[in-house]
């Protein structure tokens, strides 16, 4: 693996961390940036995906981490896509990103809100996860780029 694919997990943590720091200023309500459809609401997820398994950050936090290292035992050594690297190194900034909030602070910071749609509120890293996710799933289904 290139070793400048973990500068876009750097970059994904990051740019987490920096909008996770600002949430709490978001005003109480909520926030409007495009009128229908999209929105800035501050709220603290105490489980995974849409509040699943709340109440156990440490747990959650330990599943993360164990998911992380097998993740890189698994694929040390491999030679994969570009795309699939990129998508994988998404994954890790956004999985790295929540896993921090659930050991230092109990929950996970989400304040990313769909307005046309009743949809869970999220944050970058859930973002970037799941266009990670979509990014290895296009590769593995369509992709015809040599290792």
């Amino acid at each position: 693996m290139k070793k400048v694919y973990f500068l876009i997990a750097i970059g994904v943590f990051a740019l987490d961390r920096v909008t996770k720091i600002l949430a709490p200023n978001i005003p109480l309500g909520g926030t409007t940036l495009i009128p229908g459809v999209l929105g800035l609401r501050y709220t603290q997820n105490k489980g995974i995906a849409f509040s699943w398994l709340s109440g156990t950050p440490w747990l959650l936090g330990v599943l993360s981490l164990v998911l992380i290292i097998a993740g890189f035992i698994f694929l040390r050594g491999k030679k994969l896509p570009n795309l699939t690297w990129i998508g994988l190194m998404m994954m890790l900034g956004g999985a790295v990103g929540n896993m921090i909030d659930r050991f230092f602070v109990g929950y996970v910071t989400d304040m990313i809100e769909f307005l046309f749609v009743n949809f869970a509120i999220f944050n970058i890293a859930d973002m970037f996860l799941c266009i990670g996710c979509a990014l290895v799933i296009l590769r593995i289904l369509f992709g015809k780029e040599k290792a």
